[in-house]
């Protein structure tokens, strides 16, 4: 394939200026051969599977990087949900596991290892219990390891003994972390219709239903759509669509040529492309600007749901002529503490916890990075989290909370908690109880869309 120097040169640019880059590639790794009844044997089997597959990632991913000059933010591995595999283990706490995994991942140098994991939408069994109740202590005690809880789906409904216990484990995950923010909770999502091959944190996990191992990775770009955005001429919304739609398909081939050459050296297969816009605290690369762009004086104001559903529309519509084989979240997150288009909307007033909530109706996740005042009650979490999932429920789409109740906050305040993650403005939250409704427990049943067969 000809490359015109003018293409090359639009690259460079993308990168030096606009904050082009790689957010992950992430090899998924199967576990499901590990699973013995005593939990030593199983933590040694884990490390030796996970080393024996991964150990050359990193080296491998810097080399692409330094081949094609694309910025590769993060290394990450996801592994089959550990409540599935290590539900042969005798023990009751699988604080262990994820010290293991934790080990092995600062070995290999990745930065963060997902799949502490349940998949709990109907019901739970006695190794999910032990891995739900084992996550504060899990989160508290490592530094690479994400945990997720699929709670609900369209098929299933919503398991709200779940939610509820959820809103109680979050609290006790903020208050371990409280020296540090209660990032522990930074590391925890709540999932609706959670995807098997999702390459990104805090979410990521190695469905039973994927290859051995796999190579997926996840793009991002906001920066690239943003100026693409500013640079039209009085567009009408026709002419933003196709400028956003022209740019998507530019990011996604190149994660793509990224993601394919990386598997082909570690002798993995090829998964998928998540073409999810991605910001980070840099300025300039904010999906909200991207709104702005649009028109909006403030992310947040009246006719920001309507233009974050045409952003969205426009990624999956470029990204998906640019990729062989699209997946994960694909779309648009909008992660306030990683934007700081998000959070200059807070501290101005226009962007509320109501409103995001409207605003995940249309885009990839859903609540993502979300502080809110340290005494928020553990069933008030429970509430938003059964929002959320309900939204995903009813639009069959996958929607997430990834909430921190900052200990010794109010709303107003802000909270640091570095790197990628950012700061989070403190949010406010309704003062009015959800005690009673969140202690009914039960399930709420799947809609009538679940009937599709």
């Amino acid at each position: 394939m000809l490359i015109h120097p003018e293409e090359i040169l639009e690259t460079i640019n993308m990168v030096s200026h606009q904050h082009l880059d790689i957010r992950t590639v992430t090899m998924g790794i199967s576990l499901r051969g590990c699973s013995h009844p005593d939990i030593k044997v199983f933590n040694e089997n884990i490390y030796q599977r996970i080393l024996s597959c991964a150990e050359k990632l990193v080296q491998t991913t810097e080399e692409i990087e330094s081949l094609y000059g694309i910025p590769v933010i993060n290394k990450r591995i996801s592994v089959t949900p550990i409540a599935i595999v290590a539900e042969s283990c005798e023990a009751d706490d699988y604080t262990s596991v994820a010290e293991t995994l934790d080990r092995v991942a600062q070995e290999i140098g990745v930065d963060f290892v997902g799949g502490f994991s349940a998949l709990v939408q109907k019901g739970m069994t006695r190794g999910d219990l032990n891995l739900i109740n084992s996550i504060p202590k899990a989160l508290a005690t490592t530094q690479k390891v994400c945990a997720s809880v699929n709670v609900a789906t369209t098929k299933a409904g919503i398991n709200m003994d779940a939610v509820a216990m959820m809103g109680r484990i979050i609290k006790q995950a903020a208050e371990l972390t409280g020296d540090r923010n209660g990032i522990g909770c930074a590391k925890l999502v709540i999932f609706a219709n959670a995807p098997e091959d999702n390459p990104f944190m805090a979410g990521a996990f190695h469905g039973v239903g994927e290859p051995d191992c796999v190579i997926n990775v996840g793009v991002s770009g906001p920066g690239v759509v943003n100026a693409a955005v500013r640079a039209l001429d009085n567009p009408t919304f026709g002419d933003i669509a196709e400028c956003i739609k022209k740019t998507a398909f530019k990011i996604t081939r190149m994660g793509e040529m990224v993601g394919k050459e990386v598997a082909r050296r570690l002798n993995a297969q090829f998964g998928v492309l998540d073409l999810s816009l991605a910001p980070t605290p840099a300025v300039g690369d904010s999906v909200a600007a991207i709104l702005e762009a649009m028109g909006l004086e403030s992310c947040g104001t009246h006719g920001t749901t309507a233009a974050l559903a045409l952003l969205n529309d426009a990624v999956k519509k470029g990204g998906a002529m640019a990729s062989s084989s699209v997946g994960g979240l694909s779309g648009a997150f909008i992660p306030v503490s990683e934007d700081q288009g998000m959070i200059r909307a807070v501290q101005r007033g226009s962007l509320t916890l109501d409103k995001l909530e409207a605003m995940t109706c249309v885009c990839s996740v859903g609540l993502d990075m979300i502080a809110v005042p340290g005494d928020t009650s553990a069933a008030t979490l429970s509430a938003i989290i059964a929002d959320e999932m309900a939204i995903g429920m009813i639009n069959k789409k996958t929607t997430a909370v990834r909430i921190i109740p900052a200990p010794g906050t109010k709303e107003g305040d802000m909270v640091e908690f570095g790197g990628l993650l950012g700061r989070a403005p403190v949010m406010r939250v309704h003062n009015f109880s959800s005690e009673d409704f969140i202690a009914r427990g039960g399930r709420i049943p799947a809609p009538i869309q679940a009937l599709t067969n």
